[in-house]
C-alpha cells in the first residue's frame, strides 16, 4: 500500500517530536524572489561586515537545489534552547562578563546534529530515502526556509519567532529526497511591537527587519576579528559573547517552552563570570576552558579582546593594575595590546 505525501509528512513530524526536537515543520526545497532580492540587498549594501564566506556560493544559497539536486523536501527542525528565564541580570553587574544564554553550556552545533542524525536515521530505515543534515555549516538561507516552512515568521530583529517557541530555539535542517506534504507560511505576528528595535544598544536595526551586521553586538564580539570601532565599545557594555537584548525583550517569549536538554543549561563558570579571572586566561588555559563550548571557535585573541572592553566599561579601578600586566606582555598580539591600552585610558579617566 503506497504512503500519500500527507502521512509521510506526519510520521517525520511524529518521530522529530519522539527523539526530542520541539518543533517540525516541511517546505519546499525553493527560495522565494523576495527573499533572494532581500538578501542581495544585505551583500549590495555591504550589511556583512567581515563575514565574506555569506558572499561565496550565492547560487547554493538562492536556490537549494544547487546544493543537492535531487532534494525534493527540507525538513525544518526547531530545537528550545531557552533555559534561564532572566538572561539579562548579568548586565547590571560590570565587574562580570555576559555570555549570550546560547553558548553557556554545550556547542549546540554537536548536540543538534547528533539529534538530526538519529532523526534522519530513523527516516532511512523507514522510507529508504536519502538525506543530509546540516546545522548552521552549510551555505543556506536557513531562516528563509524556516519561516517558508511555518515553523515561525521572520520578527523585527531578523530572527524567526514561533507561537510556541518564543524565539529561543536552534534551527536544524534535513534535505530529503522524498516527496512530503509542505506546510504553510506562518503569518507574521508582531504587529505594531518594535521593543526589540528600541532596546538595541548600537542602534543596529537600519528599520524593522533589515539589520547592519557591522554594528550588532553578536557580530561585532564574534564574528568580528580585530580592534571594534571606538565609537561602539562603551556601548558593548560587559557583553563579552554575544548579545540577547533583541530577544530578550520579544513579548512572544512568555509561550516559550524551557528546554528539557541538560546540555544547553550554563556551566556554572559561564553564568556570571568575573572579569578578573577571565583577562588571566592564556592561550592553553582558554582552550582548557571553553573546551566543548561554542565559545572556543572565536579564538582567545578576540575572546580576551571583549573582555578587556568589557574592564574598560567597568569603573573597578582595580583592575588597573591586571591590564597594566597585559600591556608590558611580550609577544602579545596587537588586537589584545589596543584594546588593553583602551581599558586602562578609560579606567583611569573615569577616577
Amino acid at each position: 500500500m503506497k504512503i500519500s505525501y500527507e502521512d509521510i509528512s506526519q510520521k517525520v513530524k511524529t518521530e522529530a517530536l519522539k527523539v526530542g526536537f520541539s518543533s517540525c515543520n516541511i517546505t519546499a526545497p525553493m527560495i522565494s524572489g523576495r527573499a533572494k532580492s532581500d538578501f542581495q540587498k544585505f551583500l549590495d549594501e555591504n550589511y556583512y561586515g567581515q563575514m565574506s564566506w555569506l558572499k561565496k556560493r550565492v547560487e547554493f544559497r538562492l536556490n537549494p537545489k544547487s546544493l543537492w539536486k535531487d532534494v525534493k523536501s527540507v525538513i525544518v527542525l526547531g530545537e528550545s534552547y531557552m533555559v534561564d528565564a532572566d538572561v539579562m541580570k548579568n548586565l547590571e553587574k560590570p565587574n562580570r562578563g555576559n555570555i549570550s544564554i546560547y553558548s553557556r553550556g554545550d556547542d549546540y552545533h554537536k548536540v543538534v546534529k547528533k539529534r538530526l542524525k538519529k532523526l534522519a536515521n530513523s527516516l532511512v530505515s523507514k522510507f529508504s530515502c536519502d538525506v543530509k543534515v546540516f546545522v548552521d555549516t552549510a551555505p543556506i538561507l536557513e531562516k528563509v526556509l524556516a519561516n517558508q516552512s511555518g515553523i515561525g515568521w521572520k520578527g523585527k530583529h531578523t530572527n524567526i519567532l514561533s507561537r510556541q517557541l518564543g524565539n529561543w530555539f536552534f534551527l536544524g535542517l534535513i534535505f530529503t529526497n522524498l516527496r512530503m506534504k509542505f506546510d504553510k507560511r506562518e503569518k507574521n505576528h508582531c504587529g505594531s511591537c518594535k521593543a526589540c528595535i528600541d532596546i538595541c544598544p548600537t542602534d543596529a536595526f537600519l528599520k524593522p527587519y533589515q539589520l547592519d551586521a557591522k554594528k550588532c553586538i553578536s557580530y561585532l564580539t564574534i564574528e568580528h576579528k580585530g580592534p571594534i570601532d571606538l565609537r561602539l565599545r562603551e556601548k558593548l557594555g560587559n557583553r563579552i559573547y554575544g548579545c540577547d537584548d533583541c530577544l530578550a525583550v520579544c513579548p512572544w517569549n512568555k509561550f516559550a517552552k524551557k528546554s528539557l536538554e541538560l546540555r544547553y543549561a550554563a556551566r556554572k563558570d559561564l553564568k556570571s563570570p568575573n572579569l578578573r579571572d577571565l583577562i588571566l586566561l592564556d592561550e592553553v588555559s582558554f582552550r582548557e576552558k571553553f573546551s566543548g563550548s561554542s565559545i572556543k571557535r572565536i579564538g582567545r585573541e578576540s575572546f580576551v579582546r571583549n573582555v578587556l572592553y568589557a574592564i574598560g566599561n567597568s569603573n573597578d579601578q582595580s583592575l588597573v593594575p591586571i591590564v597594566e600586566k597585559l600591556i608590558n606582555k611580550r609577544n602579545e598580539g596587537y588586537t589584545v595590546t589596543e584594546a588593553a591600552i583602551w581599558a586602562r585610558d578609560k579606567l583611569k579617566n573615569e577616577k
